[in-house]
């Protein structure tokens, strides 16, 4: 005889067993959807503006760099 924690039964008499019904199992596995594809780009070119361009007149003097008098070599 075994000894009564190794028995199949539990003190109802009903044996411990797995489910096995259709609504118990685990779905299948559906194939993934494919990844998003990219959109396409349309290469849409905007037009220039009718009142042409902002130009500053001091915006040279902006991104002028002063002429340097010695150039030194990196040592």
């Amino acid at each position: 005889m075994s000894p009564p924690e190794m028995e199949k039964t539990d003190k109802n008499g009903d044996e411990c067993l797995t489910p096995k019904s259709c609504a118990c199992r685990i779905p299948k596995v559906f194939k993934c959807p494919p990844p998003p594809k990219k959109k396409s780009f349309t290469g849409r070119k905007l037009a220039p503006p009718t009142r042409g361009y902002f130009q500053p007149p001091d915006l040279d003097t902006l991104f002028s760099m002063p002429p340097s008098s010695r150039w030194e070599a990196c040592t």
